[in-house]
């Protein structure tokens, strides 16, 4: 059995490539939905239906495990999913979310003024919000900002502009806080440039420098699925559409980790 990673375009490629780093003996399976990209204006219910087809396709490949790097998805239809239609329909998967783990790791850093940048859907759900509002024993205040415009910039390998657009979001929206969530798997391809910009006034965190390790503990509290993975070190891509243009970013989303797409 695999680790499946969905995410709604190829952000999720650098989570990927960090938790290979830090777990490479595993087989791991990503599911890019290309061409629906991007998810942040579409409604809850396309969200879903489009989230569950490819969770659905990672399952029907071999993964007992599913991150749902897409945090438009795990904001608006992750909780849905586990609840009923997991449990219902494929009782013996696990499907966890990016959001959480984040969150915990902001709380960790005692930041009591933080930013979420993030998709405009990922804002309007409040997610982030509330999750933490629930985790915290703290007053923190969380400003979210909507930049729909990063993820198409990103995908189109445009960083100078996503960058440029995120700082002037952030300066004007959000400029008195102390961290920034970068509340998009995308996002984490500018956060050398937004660490550059912003120095030691603004702490960014990034869900590929979280995410590896908030598995590995996954998987060393529940052997019931570590158990059951496969560790062969096989990659694959499915991407929903191609584009030429995409092989360039994959080679620099996925650096050293191989992957061959299907």
């Amino acid at each position: 059995m695999k680790i499946g990673f969905f995410d709604s375009g190829l952000g999720g490629l650098t989570i990927l490539k960090a938790v290979v780093k830090e777990l490479p003996q595993y087989d791991y399976v990503y599911y890019g939905d290309t061409l629906h990209l991007p998810y942040g204006d579409k409604t809850e219910e396309e969200i879903f239906t489009l989230t569950k087809t490819g969770i659905e396709y990672l399952f029907e490949k071999g993964c007992v495990l599913v991150i749902v790097a897409c945090n438009t998805a795990s904001a608006e239809t992750l909780r849905k999913l586990q609840d009923s239609w997991l449990l219902e329909t494929y009782p013996d998967r696990k499907v966890l979310g990016v959001i959480v783990p984040t969150l915990e790791r902001v709380l960790e850093s005692n930041l009591s003024n933080v930013a979420l940048l993030a998709t405009k859907r990922t804002v309007e759900s409040d997610k982030y919000n509330v999750e933490l509002q629930n985790r915290s024993r703290q007053t923190v205040t969380l400003t979210q900002i909507a930049a729909p415009e990063l993820v198409p910039f990103i995908e189109l390998n445009e960083r100078k502009a996503a960058t440029q657009a995120a700082i002037a979001r952030i300066e004007f929206v959000a400029g008195e806080s102390e961290g920034v969530i970068l509340g998009c798997t995308h996002y984490t391809q500018i956060k050398d440039q937004l660490r550059s910009h912003f120095g030691n006034t603004k702490t960014i965190f990034s869900q590929d420098e979280i995410i590896p390790q908030k598995i590995f503990s996954y998987l060393k509290n529940h052997s019931e699925v570590e158990s059951q993975l496969t560790q062969a070190g096989e990659r694959s891509v499915h991407l929903t559409q191609h584009r030429p243009d995409y092989d360039l970013i994959m080679g620099q989303f996925l650096g050293g980790a191989f992957l061959a797409e299907e």
